[in-house]
């Protein structure tokens, strides 16, 4: 069969144009490996085998989580740029965050937790205009404002993780060590957690419901900073230093903000049902995503959180066997984090093996919200042990 030439053409225009995305792709890699390169040469004298290890393997999650999810390209690009800067103005100054005007407005660490709150806040509202008034434009907004403030929250962390080095190298920890730095990576991993599902799903009639939390968490933040001074940054009690914690509560974290979305997806899938059945036709029937789709969006966050909860559980046995001896000593948060297991562990059983969905599994999800939050914070109110280093 006779191929003419306008069609040769268009198949060769086809073939150049595919590798366009492996070469962003393979790109992508080396800007990664080369970011990851220099941050070793600047700071290996802070680190010891381990934390090179543990760099190896963000280096390649990194690389990864690109490959799987483009948005997070740029997401990553924004905070690497911010960071980069704001160290380049403090220099070996951590006085500076009080005369230079980028560090004291926009990047010194608490100026920079102060505009992700605000923003988040600002999203939280927005998403629910966009709700009730079916705008496409406000939706963009409120997404926009949930990027802005997860990279101004992250871009914070990382330089908080600075401003303890240049305090001393005796201070100097990654900031994820008390209750006012987790709060923080709370909020970031659920509003990336969030994001990813928006973006996988093309819809954002889910934001206003899951963004409420990340308020709640961002009104906790400011009392704590305010009312308890909580936003300064202390030296590591012995406890915690170790290499385990940096990999521990990330991954512990993961698993909290899946659950947290699960629970506020649990919300608004009964919001959905209640409407349905009172007002068929009512606004918000209408503008919530279909229930079907919040049923599985539901169960793919608390599978992802059950996943990261198990593995953070694993690690924080064998960062007890290093520090205390025991893998396992029946310590008030080891046992609630047991239940917290459990409880994801019964969901995930009858949702997979017996079939159960709809509103009895929504309510088990807010539910376990609950459970979760008692574990993550009411233990450290109430409660005392091992852990009493995380407490108010």
């Amino acid at each position: 069969m006779a191929v003419t030439r306008e069609a040769m053409l268009e198949q060769w225009e086809h073939l150049s144009r595919r590798p366009g995305p492996m070469v962003r792709d393979v790109l992508w890699g080396l800007l990664v490996a080369a970011g990851s390169g220099y941050a070793w040469l600047l700071y290996r004298p802070y680190m010891d085998g381990y934390e090179v290890a543990i760099q190896i393997g963000g280096t390649l999650a990194l690389i990864a989580w690109g490959l799987y999810w483009k948005p997070a390209r740029l997401f990553t690009l924004a905070v690497t740029t911010l960071t980069v800067l704001a160290l380049w103005r403090y220099g070996a100054d951590f006085e500076l965050r009080k005369s230079d005007f980028l560090l004291k407005y926009f990047l010194e660490s608490q100026a920079a937790f102060m505009w992700m709150s605000l923003l988040y806040v600002l999203a939280t509202a927005t998403y629910f205009a966009a709700l009730f008034g079916r705008s496409e434009f406000a939706g963009a907004t409120a997404t926009a404002l949930t990027w802005s403030a997860t990279v101004m929250g992250l871009t914070g962390l990382l330089v908080r993780w600075r401003e303890s080095y240049l305090l001393g190298a005796d201070i100097g920890h990654i900031p994820v060590s008390n209750l006012y730095e987790v709060f923080i990576l709370f909020a970031l991993i659920t509003a990336l957690l969030y994001l990813f599902y928006e973006d996988r799903y093309r819809t954002r009639a889910m934001g206003g419901f899951v963004l409420l939390i990340i308020s709640a968490a961002v009104g906790f933040l400011l009392w704590y900073t305010f009312d308890r001074q909580a936003h300064h940054i202390q030296p590591l009690i012995p406890a915690l230093q170790s290499y385990w914690m940096k990999i521990h509560v990330p991954a512990n974290f993961i698993g909290y903000g899946a659950f947290a979305l699960a629970a506020m997806l649990g919300v608004a899938y009964l919001s959905r049902a209640r409407a349905e059945t009172r007002r068929p036709h009512g606004l918000l029937a209408r503008a919530l995503p279909p229930l079907e789709l919040l049923d599985e969006v539901m169960y793919k966050a608390i599978a992802l959180g059950f996943a990261a909860f198990t593995i953070a559980t694993i690690l924080g046995a064998l960062w007890a066997a290093e520090a205390w001896g025991g893998y396992w000593s029946w310590d008030p948060k080891e046992t609630w984090a047991l239940i917290v297991w459990l409880n994801y562990a019964a969901w995930l059983h009858l949702r997979l093996t017996k079939g159960w969905r709809g509103a009895p599994m929504a309510w088990w999800a807010v539910i376990g919200l609950f459970v979760t939050l008692f574990a993550f914070l009411g233990v450290n109110m109430f409660l005392s042990g091992l852990h009493s280093y995380g407490s108010l």
